[in-house]
């Protein structure tokens, strides 16, 4: 073989070399979608309150010490608050830390594939809420449905806002469950994480689970349809109607889910 036989084939092996890691590069990508962060540490950049007219000058929602932070303490005057991420997800696995302090009462939450309806009132967030609920913390993880028309628990099933603890662990809390309350001596910490795909809802407390929801003929009927919810929508962070409350989120992400 002569010497130009030689770097013929090797000019064509690097040739093929180089054209392999980028084709290897984009199936990974197709495959593995990167995991997204929506929030800086630093501003509200891709977030905006929706509320109430009445409520736009009152700002319960700012950036403290590298969190979220949304305090409504001496402040009851309100309706509800929705800090909403500016973009809409589909199926997706979203994980986020909060903080919650025993003495500060209020309930709170993350609502996902919602809805801004302008229209109900002076504005509703319709879709589906992760509640968080340091009074009564057996409640955090469970899925209660925001949409105009429904209003009540769907995991558990319940015909209300209301939720015993009972009706929530009819067997008891699960092995390891646990919900931290921080102190000034300890920056504690709860990480949630929520699984949304097609009609099903998972949702992991300190690495507990406590929903795995099918909502199947729920989150896909005529309701949710009309609403544009309840499939796709927004993230949002919940302040409850005239509720006194201080907590505070960060490690904010999301990782976007792409049916094969």
């Amino acid at each position: 073989m002569t010497r130009n036989h030689i770097s013929a084939i090797f000019s064509a092996a690097l040739v093929g070399t180089a054209l392999l890691p980028l084709s290897v590069c984009a199936q990974e990508k197709a495959i593995k979608p990167e995991r997204i962060s929506l929030f800086d540490g630093k501003t509200l950049n891709g977030w905006k309150v929706f509320c109430v007219p009445e409520d736009k000058e009152k700002k319960f929602w700012s950036v403290q010490n590298g969190t979220i932070q949304c305090d409504s303490r001496g402040k009851p005057d309100h309706n509800y608050n929705w800090l909403i991420y500016q973009k809409e997800f589909g199926d997706f696995e979203l994980k986020f830390k909060i903080q919650c302090f025993k003495s500060k009462k209020g309930n709170s939450g993350v609502q996902i594939r919602s809805r801004w309806n302008p229209d109900i009132g002076k504005g509703w967030l319709n879709g589906p809420q992760i509640d968080i609920h340091p009074p009564a913390p057996y409640r955090t993880g469970f899925v209660y449905d925001s949409t105009h028309g429904v209003k009540h628990w769907i995991s558990p099933v319940r015909p209300s806002h209301r939720l015993t603890e009972k009706e929530a662990f009819p067997n008891g809390k699960p092995k390891g469950w646990k919900f931290l309350y921080a102190t000034e001596d300890q920056d504690l910490w709860n990480t949630m994480t929520v699984r949304a795909v097609g009609t099903r809802i998972t949702t992991h407390l300190n690495g507990t689970l406590i929903t795995d929801f099918d909502g199947s003929g729920v989150l896909d009927d005529k309701t949710h349809q009309d609403a544009n919810a309840g499939m796709k929508g927004y993230i949002a962070l919940q302040l409850h109607s005239r509720d006194q409350l201080l907590i505070r989120f960060k490690d904010i992400t999301v990782l976007p889910i792409h049916a094969k």
